[in-house]
């Protein structure tokens, strides 16, 4: 796991030490509770070293480019390994042709959330001003009754944001509040990760909101929106990652609970640069090129990768979960027994579907581009990619049509994807009516099932980022790191964990991350909190 001191922010850094880029030290955005995680102190590059170190990252993605970036910043020569054509894992897209233009498919929106620090820190190297972000006026949520709830124009301080919530809430009535078991619910109000999992990660999420007597109509405005945004029914997510993702959006942080996203495609906004900066650094990008095994030799590993087989000093796995499996499965020298337990017994949360539609009308001029839905038979999220994506504008502007994204989470297994598409662009014209007659005029769908599954009593034995061995480490949103971290910002922070971890092996001066608090943000909550805990004094 990260071994890291976090310290109250400061305004601004007092001391630049030797090997720091100044931009990282600079507290990250307005909270000044966010806690900063010293990276490893030595030589400021590896040129200083007798020998430089070459490192094979495996995986592209979030987790993988970060530790490809940061190890590169140090001079430590780097090869990159990632199986598709393209950067970017699940945040990667790809060419299509709709209606004889061409376009970019992907895997469905992702929210930046300005609580991001470490992934934001990552899209910078390429972007310093983060210009391809724009941001999101609301994130309206929508259940199939028709109430509705907004996060637009909260205070952006907790816990008077929760406070505001609720009380403007339609789904909160005075009599629901009554009814909750406040005592149950106090964990909420003082997360700390390990601790938050030790008390409640026994338990799955539907179970705890069920102890709480959380109210029904709200639950699946408030919280459902978090366990399906990992793709897992209540039922099979771990409350204690529940209560984590409230800390980190809710209660943990006064970044507001709304995002931005990028305003163009991710392999234009996010991977092109990111790849220039990492071959401008002297890193080697291998597209295309899946790793088969790893082989231990002689204090050294050997990477092989089609027909090829490339010496390293050490390996960072940041592939997905299943990948990872597979890959530790065929290379029996790497780890001990109990590091390959741990990875072996990683799952898999249930699959989605992610359906790209290309209309011949426009949605309404008002809506959200973005929009969760809960209470639908599958319809989780509308986004409407011609409100703030330049290529879907463009196609817009030229049709007068729209382009729309579905998504359905949590889907069961064996589904036919072309019954599920259907599906979706029923339950599309009745949330929009003015797209119930609109014509498709082409079509784009995913259905994986290849993200990480947090399931209840499974934190203690997630795999972390360091093992038996310090040259061989994890990265990616499946591992296990004692930060209040969760999905795109997990998968980077693992990745500078990762490499962190190998630049202080190496004695090299190592990169400060971020986080929000890793406790409660008020004193008198947190006080009360620990007097009702077992053992508290309660």
């Amino acid at each position: 796991m990260i071994r890291t001191r976090a310290v109250t922010a400061p305004r601004r850094a007092a001391v630049d030490r030797p090997g720091r880029d100044r931009a990282a030290v600079d507290r990250p955005g307005r909270d000044r509770a966010a806690a900063l995680l010293a990276g490893p102190v030595g030589l400021p590059d590896a040129g200083g070293l007798p020998e430089r170190p070459r490192t094979a990252v495996v995986g592209g993605g979030i987790a993988g480019v970060a530790a490809a970036v940061a190890l590169a910043e140090r001079g430590v020569s780097v090869d990159l390994y990632e199986r598709e054509d393209d950067l970017g894992g699940r945040l990667r897209g790809w060419p299509v042709t709709a209606g004889g233009a061409a376009a970019t498919m992907t895997r469905g929106f992702h929210a930046f959330f300005r609580q991001y620090y470490n992934l934001r820190a990552l899209l910078r190297r390429a972007d310093p001003g983060l210009g391809m972000l724009r941001p999101v006026a609301d994130y309206p949520l929508l259940h199939a009754d028709g109430a509705a709830e907004s996060f637009a124009g909260l205070p952006l301080t907790p816990p008077w944001s929760v406070a505001a919530f609720v009380m403007r809430s339609r789904t909160f009535a005075l009599a629901d509040l009554r009814r909750m078991r406040p005592r149950a619910a106090m964990p909420l109000f003082d997360v700390s990760v390990p601790r938050t999992y030790e008390d409640l990660d026994a338990l799955d999420a539907a179970a705890y909101l069920d102890a709480i007597r959380f109210p029904r109509a709200a639950r699946h405005l408030a919280f459902e929106v978090f366990s399906r945004s990992f793709f897992a029914d209540p039922r099979e997510f771990s409350a204690a990652e529940l209560a984590a993702m409230f800390h980190i959006y809710f209660l943990g942080s006064s970044e507001g609970l709304l995002f931005d996203v990028p305003d163009g495609p991710f392999p234009r906004t996010l991977w092109g640069p990111l790849r220039g900066r990492l071959e401008s650094l002297g890193a080697r990008v291998h597209l295309g090129t899946p790793v088969e095994r790893v082989e231990r030799t002689g204090g050294r590993y050997r990477v092989h990768a089609g027909s090829r087989a490339a010496e390293a000093d050490a390996v960072v796995l940041a592939a997905d979960v299943r990948a990872l499996r597979g890959l530790v499965d065929a290379s029996p020298g790497l780890g001990d027994p109990a590091w390959r337990r741990r990875v072996a017994a990683l799952r898999n949360a249930p699959p989605f579907l992610v359906s790209r539609v290309w209309l011949d009308r426009a949605v309404r001029g008002d809506r959200a581009p973005f929009l969760g839905t809960t209470g639908f038979t599958l319809l989780d999220n509308i986004s409407v990619l011609d409100l703030f994506e330049d290529e879907a504008r463009a196609w817009r502007e030229r049709t007068g049509g729209s382009v729309v994204e579905l998504h359905a989470y949590a889907v069961d297994h064996g589904s036919s994807r072309e019954a599920l598409a259907r599906a979706l662009v029923e339950q599309m014209g009745a949330v929009y009516p003015e797209l119930r007659d609109a014509r498709v005029l082409h079509e784009e769908h995913v259905l994986a099932d290849d993200c990480p599954l947090f399931a209840p009593g499974s934190f203690a034995e997630r795999p972390t980022v360091t093992g038996p061995d310090p040259t061989l480490v994890l990265a990616g949103d499946g591992i296990r790191v004692d930060l209040p971290v969760a999905l795109m910002e997990r998968a980077a922070t693992t990745g500078f964990g990762a490499a962190n971890a190998l630049l202080g092996h190496w004695n090299l001066a190592g990169h400060d991350l971020w986080t929000v608090a890793n406790r409660g943000r008020s004193p008198l909550l947190r006080r009360a909190a620990r007097r009702l805990r077992p053992g508290g004094g309660a």
